[in-house]
């Protein structure tokens, strides 16, 4: 059984590190992320990759875990992040969950994010 508030605390201090491939290591080796339903970032290359893109438009990114809920496999991850865009200089402040599916291994085998991309324009735009 996973220590569900432990991946929670390791995931959001891989965020806050600045490190995509800390990110992408909470991940199965084949693990996937979309966000907001958009393309499929698979294998753990491709969520370092989503990854470095939210840390490069975020570089001063904090990340706050905001609360964890779990059902069996299913988990739900709440967070927040504050920060200033690096294109615009506006500082942002946006809240979203990722719907977590976790493997036998204990790590994220897929994960379905969330945000008010609205929400995330205005503020940046």
């Amino acid at each position: 059984m996973t220590d569900l508030a432990a991946l929670a605390a390791a995931y959001t201090a891989a965020w806050n590190s600045g490190d995509p491939e800390a990110v992408a290591a909470h991940y199965a080796p084949d693990g996937s992320i979309s966000i907001n339903d958009g393309p499929l970032w698979q294998g753990r290359a491709g969520v370092a990759d989503m990854a470095a893109g939210f840390m490069a438009d975020i570089p001063d990114m904090v990340l706050m875990c905001e609360g964890v809920r779990a059902a069996g496999a299913a988990a739900l991850y709440l967070w927040r992040f504050t920060g200033t865009h690096a294109g615009s200089g506006k500082p942002v402040d946006v809240t979203g969950w990722e719907a977590w599916r976790i493997g036998a291994d204990g790590l994220i085998a897929a994960s379905c994010g969330w945000f008010d991309a609205g929400d995330y324009a205005r503020q940046t735009g």
